[in-house]
């Protein structure tokens, strides 16, 4: 069964942002600032930015917001606004010296082949390819593993500038079909389009407002979700989402004559998503209700007639994460942390789904059970031992067959495959190990090298640790640290500590050629594995949600202070970044140790916890966070957010990042922080930010914005650490 995932703060690359002066709103007060950089007699004149009176009342206590009007991005005050910031942003950008080598050296890192993870489909295998600078990855087919590949679909050509992505691709089971989802400049709004295999020619098919949603086919066409097209007026990026449905689409027919499967007109929050088996036998249905953290699963068993346009409930807690891998005949087997913080596998039957019927299958273990598959008779395990992959094999019962031996501590990806497949795909990757993309043996065990990049960098030269370190109250939290062999711990090496933090992620090891440049110029990647993240199951995941997020702040400043007392670097050479959750973790880090770094990137983060559920799906992270609609939330949300809790102080220097297509985080949250952090700072460091246009919250991202992107981190990493890239 094809795996589906919901979109609630997915894991970020940093991603990208832009600035003019703005009429002025009645009744309004500007603010001017002029300050100097730390390498050189660089003048910023910062956009005024004006400020209302607008208040709100919070079960009594009155909360200023006076950059309300920047979360308009539609006028032209806002847009204005970011133009002039932009502009102030790469005008300092422009004068730091080494920043086109920099960029030079970043474009020559970047160009080799990178290959996704191929699919078989009948005799024919699918896989993305980027030949190297492409801006998007091309998908390819070949017949079996020894073809000839040809391009099927090249998202390059889908527009000009290359930033309308392939977002996703659904085959249909008897392989004749392609359902492809496309992304323009990064939004979640997805396309639904639709090829003929069999004549590589595309259908009429074409479905919008698609958003958390894949293509499960069934028959002559497949089931989706979507939402209604937006009010007239409203914008479209920035708009609350409501009344997720499922419709069932038929080959040919206009999207106006496609069936309504299910909808909840009494609740308009909640996802509503589907599935089917690889035997079309089951219809899977998912659904959230904004409250609770798991997910509620019903079925319908399509060869019964007397089931046709009802469902079963399966599980109807919300407590709990469920998925379904598969069947066994007329059985569902079901990955879920219910009584097990670790996650097991049971086999649940629709017929008497009471919990105290469910078998188990794969019990809960030591190690989080991160995914299974289920291929070729067997179920390949996905599971995590202190933040590196373990990948296991069993039959469908149950049984243990033995351990995937892989080539060294990393992570490893892939493994799906169909019913009767013999050999399955998988990716492998670790810090300085390039994705590699392995063909593994069901029966023999054995894994080969399928595709195998080449690297302008020597994986040789470096080295990772991982270290386990102490937080505030005491918990151990491991921390991977990359950097160059034979490495002095002089306190002076420029630092880059990365984290996330939330959502049930984990953050495990991967290659990343654009760190390579930090890695070459003796730079230091450290990544800790904080609360509120994936690594160790549910119990470390809630240990960083609400109420409990303030661990994961303490986790993250702990694990800067444990570098500087080992000598790793020190707090002119740290510089502390993270993206969606993770830019809320460097806002509200920030706020309480302005002291603890040099420079920070706070990237498409969260940076309003008072209004964030109002905007795009922002409701649906209220089970992470809480909201502000409730008394004690609120006021644990208020205590960190990261907008509310500036205050006049020397800050490090910030590079914020968003970009003006991304409507998961709206850029209005990094807009108005931007505009209240240049205010608040009292020292002399700059405080700008970066709007990239025609991008995203990361996904789909051409390859030329990347580059220009980190380009311009690095450069204003070391620029503002006083170190000179390339040894000059």
């Amino acid at each position: 069964m094809r795996k589906l995932t919901i979109p609630v703060l997915a894991l970020a690359s940093l991603a990208a942002c832009r600035s003019s002066q703005p009429s002025m709103p009645a009744a309004t007060t500007a603010e001017s600032k002029s300050m100097s950089a730390p390498a050189a007699k660089f003048v910023l004149n910062y956009p005024q930015t004006q400020k209302t009176d607008q208040k709100d009342d919070y079960f009594g206590t009155s909360v200023a917001d006076p950059y309300r009007w920047l979360e308009n991005l539609d006028s032209p005050e806002t847009k204005s606004w970011v133009t002039a910031e932009n502009k102030v942003t790469f005008g300092y950008l422009e004068q730091i010296p080494f920043r086109d080598k920099i960029r030079e050296r970043l474009t020559t890192l970047w160009n080799y082949e990178k290959f996704g993870i191929p699919q078989q489909e009948g005799e024919m295998l699918y896989f993305s390819k980027n030949d190297g600078l492409q801006n998007q990855a091309v998908l390819y087919a070949q017949a079996g593993a020894d073809g000839t590949p040809e391009v099927l679909l090249d998202p390059n050509k889908f527009s000009a500038d290359g930033t309308t992505a392939l977002a996703g691709t659904y085959f249909s089971h008897d392989h004749r079909y392609l359902a492809y989802a496309t992304s323009g400049g990064g939004s979640d709004w997805h396309k639904i389009k639709v090829m003929d295999l069999k004549t590589r020619q595309p259908l009429s098919d074409e479905l919008d407002w698609v958003k958390v949603s894949g293509a499960s086919w069934y028959k002559n066409g497949f089931f989706y979700s979507r939402y209604d097209a937006p009010k007239a007026g409203e914008n479209n990026l920035a708009g609350k989402n409501e009344f997720h449905k499922v419709y069932y689409h038929t080959l040919g027919k206009p999207q106006s004559t496609d069936r309504l499967v299910y909808e909840d007109p009494k609740s308009p929050l909640g996802f509503r998503y589907v599935g089917t088996t690889d035997d079309e036998r089951f219809l899977t249905l998912y659904l959230t209700d904004s409250k609770a953290d798991g997910n509620r699963v019903s079925v319908r068993d399509l060869t019964d007639r007397k089931q046709e346009g009802t469902f079963t409930p399966l599980i109807t807690s919300y407590e709990f994460n469920n998925s379904v891998v598969g069947n066994v005949g007329d059985k569902l087997l079901v990955l879920t942390n219910n009584a097990a913080p670790n996650y097991r596998v049971v086999l649940i039957d629709p017929k008497k789904p009471q919990e105290k019927n469910w078998k188990t299958v794969l019990p809960e273990t030591q190690q989080k059970l991160e995914g299974v598959d289920q291929v070729g008779g067997h179920l390949v395990a996905s599971y995590l031992k202190d933040a590196s992959s373990l990948i296991k094999v069993y039959t469908e019962k149950g049984e243990f067959k033995h351990d995937v031996a892989l080539p060294a501590i990393g992570t490893a990806s892939g493994f799906g495959g169909k019913p009767n497949a013999k050999e399955v795909y998988y990716a492998f990757t670790s810090f300085t190990y390039p994705t590699t993309i392995y063909k593994y043996d069901l029966a023999t065990n054995t894994s080969t090298v399928f595709r195998a990049p080449k690297v302008d960098v020597n994986p040789a030269d470096y080295v990772t640790t991982q270290v386990f370190y102490q937080s505030k109250d005491g918990t151990k939290v491991p921390m991977f640290i990359t950097h160059k062999k034979g490495l002095k711990l002089d306190g002076q090496n420029p630092t880059y500590l990365y984290a996330y933090g939330g959502f049930n992620i984990s953050l495990t090891p991967g290659f990343s050629v654009a760190r390579m440049l930090w890695l070459e110029n003796g730079g230091i990647i450290a990544i800790p594995n904080l609360r509120g993240g994936g690594e160790y199951g549910e119990a470390w995941h809630q240990a960083g949600m609400t109420p409990n997020k303030q661990n994961v702040f303490d986790d993250f400043i702990a694990a800067a202070e444990y570098l500087k007392v080992q000598g790793y670097t020190s707090t002119d050479k740290l510089a502390m970044a993270g993206g969606s959750n993770g830019g809320l973790l460097v806002g509200a880090t920030m706020t309480q140790r302005p002291d603890l770094c040099k420079v920070a990137f706070p990237a498409v983060g969260v940076m309003d916890m008072l209004r964030y559920q109002k905007f795009t799906i922002g409701w649906n992270w209220a089970p992470e966070y809480g909201t502000s609609d409730n008394y004690e939330q609120f006021q644990n949300l208020y205590r960190f957010s990261p907008l509310h809790n500036l205050k006049p102080a020397a800050y490090p220097a910030t590079m914020i990042t968003t970009a003006d297509h991304d409507d998961r985080v709206v850029p209005a949250h990094s807009f108005k922080f931007a505009a209240a952090l240049q205010a608040a700072n009292e020292g002399p460091n700059p405080q700008l930010i970066r709007v990239d246009v025609n991008a995203g919250h990361g996904a789909g991202k051409s390859t030329k914005l990347q580059i220009q992107e980190w380009a311009d981190i690095w450069s204003f990493a070391f620029y503002n650490m006083g170190v000179k890239p390339f040894g000059k």
